[in-house]
């Protein structure tokens, strides 16, 4: 996983700040978990809460590498400055489904950074792939499980 993933300042410093609180808060939480059920003593593979702190600190430590490489690998995308004519990577896009009547604005973020709940849509997904290069005025195609979507660009900043 050598790919570059391309980060906002903003995705930048919240994984640095995930990454940051599992290696000095969340490591040291399991560790105590850990210490504290082998104190129990017992038979360690009848002993539930030592074998939820280990799948927990694997989990920990999982997320850690996965984060660590995600930064290693990070180029940060810049912000589009002024008014642009072209959706880049970075830009919010405002457009309108066709059949709907409501504005949707979506951020254009790499996949590392995605979060559709956020608005935040992958360059990689089939939507993030269509508005790539697309202009104000443009019309999309989707396609997607459902069927095909189709969006008109309302608007690129």
């Amino acid at each position: 996983m050598s790919d570059v993933q391309y980060l906002t300042p903003e995705g930048m410093k919240q994984l640095e700040a995930r990454l940051q609180d599992l290696v000095e808060v969340r490591r040291a939480q399991v560790a105590e978990r850990l210490r504290l059920a082998l104190e129990e003593g017992g038979d360690l593979t009848e002993n539930a809460e030592y074998e939820d702190a280990k799948n927990e600190q694997a989990f920990i430590e999982g997320e850690i590498q996965r984060l660590e490489q995600i930064l290693s690998s990070a180029q940060l995308i810049e912000q589009p400055k002024g008014k642009r004519d072209t959706v880049v990577l970075g830009s919010m896009i405002t457009v309108l489904e066709k059949g709907s009547k409501e504005k949707e604005i979506y951020h254009l973020v790499g996949s590392a950074e995605a979060n559709p709940r956020e608005g935040k849509i992958s360059s990689e997904s089939p939507l993030g792939k269509a508005l790539l290069g697309a202009k104000v005025n443009d019309k999309v195609t989707v396609h997607a499980p459902d069927g095909e979507l189709v969006f008109v660009i309302k608007g690129i900043a």
